[in-house]
């Protein structure tokens, strides 16, 4: 992976942190500084890594679609120009546009991945399709899953401290 794709992935990831953040910070306007850090830091890493999974789970579910293994090596990696795009999702933080054109925004990614991965393993490019979708939506739901849970945590501990 070159240097210029991990700058990428980690710039897409924070700008998926931060549009993510802004809500919050604009619902809670005393989040302490350092708390918004952490937080920041946090979004970014799994975001990062998230982005960074995505073809991986994407080949991994065409692999087990396919009867025979893919021969030659070969597997289904970013590029600069597949991870540029990612650097708008910051787009989420705008409550009425936001959710509909990172939607967009990712479907269009998404698809730019499905070619590429119907080449390498030789499913139809439907089937590819619905491995990058499959991937896509799960790796979303882990992550709202853990992400929910942290908050239920997180509310239930500020419950328990004494006043």
């Amino acid at each position: 992976m070159s240097p210029a794709l991990v700058v990428l992935v980690v710039l897409a990831g924070l700008s998926e942190a931060v549009g993510r953040l802004l809500p919050l910070v604009a619902r809670r306007s005393r989040v302490s500084p350092p708390i918004m850090a952490g937080l920041l830091l946090t979004g970014t890493v799994v975001e990062s890594a998230v982005i960074l999974l995505w073809p991986v789970t994407a080949w991994t579910l065409a692999e087990l679609f396919l009867s025979a293994p893919v021969s030659g090596g070969e597997t289904l990696t970013w590029t600069a120009g597949d991870v540029a795009p990612l650097l708008l999702c910051a787009v989420i933080a705008f409550p009425l546009l936001g959710p509909l054109l990172h939607t967009l925004l990712l479907t269009g990614v998404g698809t730019g991945l499905v070619t590429p991965l119907a080449e390498l393993t030789g499913l139809e490019w439907w089937g590819a399709a619905g491995c990058v979708a499959l991937a896509g939506v799960g790796l979303a739901a882990a992550v709202e899953a853990v992400r929910r849970l942290v908050a239920r945590i997180s509310v239930a501990g500020v419950r328990e401290l004494p006043a």
